[in-house]
């Protein structure tokens, strides 16, 4: 730990449990170490921002929310768009919120864009704090600029380039927007140097992985208590996460999957969208929740069905579970890919996912010991990378 004097943190991210999250942590241990936090955050996560004992900053947002996934569309520009537009709304209120309080450093999500110029206009540092991969020495070549180059020939493409590095060259940053959105200053990156591609061509000197930043969640998720029914059972626990679990189909294939399997018992959560009547008859050896205490869970269970986001890749990881992967949007087919990669995994595609795959997904995984091994190295290896206290150390590191 640093000896940092109590300091004045601004924290900036986005409505969106996958990028408030992975950082939560991090911000109650600054808290507790004595800094003043103020946390710039739309009203819907105010609650959770509070838990901390940071105090929430609240702004108005337009972007669409994880209850609304559908409204971010499927082409890519309709995926930036909205962050652009939202960032130009956001950074007249967020200044005049820290009007004659301005913080000692800046924090941020890599979506919160206003942070960053809002650092440079107070003339302090920033730091990003990464929910997922980011970019190793060659990405631009290797994939931002096939990516990209279709979008940046379209007509509405240029003008949004246009219109982005008008933005940051009105605040005083040039008009570079492919380094202001993928090059930060300095970053924590708040996954394991495992689900990392490419990690060994990660600037170090930029980048710094913490892995997985976990601590007490009781209180505000509670805990889960293995049923009498299911002693002796293994567990399987089945979670897409927050925002793509309108699946009805996908959950009554888990439901099958493992209905006739005497020694298993699974934790079903359908999150927001699904139906529970929709699912048919639930058998005994199957609970269905909308939300679970997932890393509770985790530590007891012997196998998890995720999309493989960034959050659940890394708890899967941090309690040595093997993981099938169904992948559902953006980052999640890399991260899946990544997770078979080190051994740890099964990969199968959501139009593949009925019954007799998953449970042969499942229990292939379970039986097999080097899978074990190859879970608990990993395991082994990202308690060493320092989660939160590493986090907290780093931002320390910045003050002084």
């Amino acid at each position: 730990m640093t000896t940092a004097k109590p300091a004045h943190i601004a924290m900036f991210s986005i409505a969106a449990h996958g990028h408030v999250n992975p950082s939560i942590e991090v911000i109650r241990e600054l808290v507790a170490r004595g800094h003043r936090v103020s946390y710039a955050i739309p009203a819907s996560f105010a609650e959770k921002v509070a838990e901390t004992g940071a105090t929430p900053v609240i702004y108005t947002s337009t972007l669409p929310t994880d209850d609304d996934p559908e409204a971010w569309g499927t082409e890519l520009i309709e995926n930036l768009e909205p962050f652009l537009r939202d960032a130009v709304q956001a950074l007249p209120q967020l200044a005049a919120a820290f009007e004659g309080d301005e913080p000692d450093l800046v924090l941020h999500d890599i979506t919160s864009y206003p942070a960053p110029v809002l650092a440079h206009r107070w003339g302090i540092p920033a730091v990003s704090f990464s929910p997922n991969l980011v970019a190793w020495e060659g990405y631009e070549e290797e994939v931002a600029e096939p990516l990209f180059a279709e979008l940046k020939a379209s007509e509405r493409g240029r003008a949004y380039y246009a219109a982005f590095a008008a933005w940051l060259t009105e605040n005083g940053l040039g008009d570079d927007v492919d380094r202001f959105q993928g090059r930060p200053r300095r970053s924590v990156v708040l996954i394991p140097r495992a689900l990392q591609p490419h990690a060994d061509r990660v600037d170090r000197s930029v980048y710094t992985f913490v892995g997985a930043c976990q601590g007490d969640r009781s209180a505000t998720q509670g805990t889960w208590r293995r049923p009498a029914s299911a002693e002796g059972k293994k567990v399987v626990l089945v979670s897409l996460g927050s925002t793509f679990t309108n699946q009805p189909a996908f959950y009554r294939a888990c439901i099958e999957a493992f209905a006739d399997l005497p020694d298993w018992h699974l934790v079903l959560q359908i999150g927001t969208f699904t139906d529970e009547a929709d699912l048919g008859p639930v058998p005994a050896g199957v609970e269905v929740h909308r939300w679970v205490p997932q890393l509770d869970i985790l530590r007891q269970a012997d196998a998890f069905i995720t999309h493989a986001g960034a959050g659940g890749s890394q708890e899967g990881l941090a309690t040595a579970t093997p993981m099938v992967a169904v992948p559902q949007a953006v980052d999640q087919f890399g991260n899946a890919d990544m997770l078979v990669s080190l051994g740890v995994a099964r990969h199968v595609p959501m139009a593949d996912a009925d019954a007799t795959t998953l449970r042969e997904a499942v229990l292939e995984l379970v039986a097999d010991p080097e899978v074990a091994a190859r879970a608990e190295a990993v395991r082994a290896a990202m308690a060493s990378e320092g989660g939160t206290r590493q986090a907290a150390d780093l931002v320390e590191a910045e003050l002084s």
